[in-house]
Parts: C-alpha cells; sequence; structure tokens
C-alpha cells in the first residue's frame, strides 16, 4: 500500500510541479505578462484544492480503483491535449484545470485515507513517506521536462509525459485495490470499537470544529509561502545568471532535499509533537528564502545552497503533520472528503502565492516583494500553531504498534 501511494502520488505532483520549467519557453511563445502565465498554475492550485474534496467522495463512495484509474486517463489526457495548445486560455483550461482533478484524484486524499487504514502509531511516518513524493517528482520530473524541452519543445515535452500516463494507467487498473483497500484487520476492528459512541464524522460537521478550519488556515498560508517562490524558481535563477539546465537541477535538488523533511517531520512528530516540529520548519523556511533573495547580487554556492537546505528540506513537511491531525480528529468512514475539504486551503493558498508572485513581479521588475510574501505565508502558520488548541496535541497511546 504504502509503495503503490508512494508511486502514484510521486507522479500526480512531479508532473504538476514541472510547470516552472515550462514557464519561460510558453512565455517566449506566447509573448504575455509574467502574471498572465503564473495565473495558469493559480488555477491549477485552486483546482487541485477546489477539487479534493470530490476526489475524497469518490474515494468513499466508489472506491480506489476508480479513483486512481479516472484520475490518472483524466491527468494523461489533458498533458496530450495541451501539446495542441494554440492559445492561452486552452492551457488555462488544460493545463490549470484537468490536470488538477486527474492530481487530486490520485494524490494525498486517497492516499491518506488508505494510509489511515494500515497504520495507526505510525501514521505520521507513514504519511511523511508518502508526502516525500513531492520531493522525488521534482527530483525526477524537473531534469526531465527540462531535457525534454531542449530536444523536443515545450508541446513534445507535454506530448511525452502524457503518453507515459497512460501506460502506466493500464498498470494501476490492474493493481489489487481490493485488498489494498481493505486495510489492517488489527486497525480496523480497533476502528470500528472506538467509532461505538463516536461523532460520525462528515464534512458539515467537521466545518464546525476550530480544528477544521485552523488545519484549513495552516494549509493556506504554507501552500503561500511555497508557491510565491517556487513557482518562479527557475526563472530568477535564470535571470540572476544561472544557466537553464543548473536552475532546473537546483529546482529538482530542492524537491530532494524536501524528502528527508518530509519523512523526517513525521517521525519527528511522533517524539516531541508536532508545535515543536512546525516551529524547526517554518523558521527554516523564513531563513531559507532570506538567502535566495542574496541569490540576485551574487551567484555563489553558499546561499543557493542555504536556500536548499533550508527551504527545500522544509519544502512540504507541514503537509504530513495536517494530514495526521485531521486522521486523528476526523478518523472515521467519510475522512477522504474531510481531508479533501482541508486541501480547499492548500489549492487557494498556492494560487494566491503563485499569482501574486507573478502581480508583484509585474509591478515591481523584481522577485523581492514575492519572497517577502513567502515569508509573511510561513510566520502566520507558524503562528496557528502556536495559539490555536488542539494542533499540537499527542496521539493517545495504543496497544496497536504498526
Amino acid at each position: 500500500m504504502l509503495a503503490t501511494c508512494t508511486l502514484i502520488s510521486l507522479m500526480s505532483r512531479g508532473i504538476g510541479e514541472t510547470f516552472a520549467i515550462f514557464l519561460l519557453p510558453i512565455a517566449q511563445e506566447f509573448q504575455v505578462e509574467r502574471a498572465a502565465l503564473t495565473g495558469i498554475y493559480s488555477v491549477y492550485m485552486l483546482g487541485l484544492g477546489f477539487m479534493s474534496p470530490l476526489a475524497g467522495l469518490v474515494f468513499d463512495r466508489l472506491g480506489p480503483r476508480l479513483c486512481y484509474g479516472v484520475g490518472m486517463a483524466l491527468y494523461a489526457s489533458t498533458c496530450l491535449m495541451a501539446a495542441s495548445a494554440s492559445s492561452l486560455w486552452q492551457l488555462y483550461l488544460l493545463v490549470g484545470v484537468g490536470n488538477a482533478i486527474g492530481a487530486s484524484m490520485i494524490g494525498m486524499v486517497p492516499a491518506s485515507a488508505l494510509a489511515s487504514r494500515w497504520f495507526r502509531s505510525r501514521l505520521p511516518t507513514a504519511l511523511g513517506i508518502i508526502s516525500a513524493s513531492l520531493g522525488i517528482g521534482i527530483l525526477l520530473f524537473a531534469p526531465l521536462a527540462q531535457a525534454l524541452i531542449d530536444h523536443q519543445g515545450w508541446r513534445g515535452a507535454y506530448r511525452t509525459l502524457g503518453l507515459s500516463l497512460f501506460c502506466v494507467t493500464v498498470i494501476v487498473l490492474l493493481l489489487p485495490w481490493r485488498r489494498i483497500a481493505a486495510g489492517s484487520q488489527d486497525i480496523m476492528r480497533a476502528r470500528s470499537a472506538a467509532s461505538v459512541g463516536a461523532p460520525d464524522w462528515n464534512i458539515p460537521r467537521a466545518l464546525r470544529t476550530p480544528v477544521f478550519w485552523a488545519l484549513f488556515a495552516v494549509m493556506f498560508f504554507t501552500s503561500l509561502s511555497t508557491y510565491a517562490v517556487m513557482v518562479q524558481l527557475v526563472a530568477y535563477l535564470v535571470e540572476s545568471g544561472v544557466p537553464p539546465i543548473r536552475a532546473a537541477s537546483i529546482f529538482g535538488l530542492v524537491g530532494m532535499v524536501s524528502i528527508f523533511g518530509m519523512i523526517g517531520a513525521g517521525m519527528l512528530a511522533e517524539r516531541i509533537g508536532e508545535v515543536r516540529v512546525a516551529m524547526i520548519s517554518y523558521g527554516a523556511t523564513i531563513a531559507g528564502t532570506a538567502a535566495l533573495a542574496l541569490v540576485s547580487h551574487s551567484t555563489t554556492m553558499a546561499f543557493i545552497g542555504a536556500f536548499v537546505l533550508l527551504f527545500g528540506t522544509m519544502q512540504g513537511s507541514r503537509g504530513p503533520l495536517v494530514a495526521t491531525l485531521s486522521a486523528r480528529h476526523f478518523a472515521g468512514g467519510r475522512q477522504g472528503g474531510i481531508y479533501g475539504a482541508i486541501l480547499i486551503g492548500m489549492g487557494t493558498g498556492g494560487a494566491l502565492g503563485a499569482w501574486g508572485s507573478g502581480v508583484l513581479f509585474d509591478l515591481t521588475g523584481h522577485y523581492l516583494a514575492g519572497f517577502a510574501l513567502s515569508a509573511f505565508g510561513a510566520a502566520c502558520g507558524l503562528a496557528l500553531f502556536l495559539t490555536v488548541p488542539g494542533l499540537g496535541a499527542r496521539p493517545a497511546s495504543s496497544a496497536t504498534t504498526r
């Protein structure tokens, strides 16, 4: 289960995040302002967020085979059609909306629901491993996308990615989903016993709790912080004097080191709690953003290395914390839909961060305002962990150690 969800999520986020690599080639062909292009990614993030509850409902009601199969097929189709786009609005529809729907149906929403059926006390670590697929995906697909663009152009790159996804769709449909969805007998038995007398959680009931809105806000500000930087990272590095292939590799390296942060955050949360992990991660994000701002004055590897280690390591580390807290507070049959509703915060925050950084660049002619927006988002996320009761609660001890 863990390997399956991690590998599929790797493709989901890895391909979606490569839009930063496509940014400059598409800009050169369509000759539009930066905000218009980052708007495509903003639509993608909005779609990813607002489709997450639907993905959760599809998973809860129709099962993982249909959820993953339809999602993969749709993702593949929109990538193929994007290769033939003749105007910007078509990219908004295909890359922004279509890719988002496909990615949400094969991403963290179904994966977290499945993980909660197999893990209990080690759930933070399991979700950290699945979340690390974001970093692995960036690491693998960023240089791959750049190489495909160099040899085939951005249209050929989208065509190749779409055909590859169709091949993977066939394999996904053949997986033993009934066994995967069944979960651990011990954990499912314990969940059934614990549900007696407990609230029957659904989205309307969850919306009336402060914990839901706190988790929603954490995802909003965290995503705002991340995507105010990541969408324009390659363009910023190239315009600061870094060669394009090296800039794409740095983008991928940020994804690679985030693997350790995501897995480490889950493991560390089991020992010191979510609040302390949040303090470490948000502080490192702000320091890493400051180091990146200095790259425009000097492309020395000291500043780039500091950014990669500080910002990159913590990128996505808050995701496992939120997924764990959601599974802990809203355990039950509709958990997928509730977690999907929380991820609307991720989508709206990411959209605002991506679009806002593009607007700020057009207004100021520089990236520093976007970096300040990123630091602001990180500070707000940290403030939520420090002030909202319930976000730092530790899991109750259990005899189930899986």
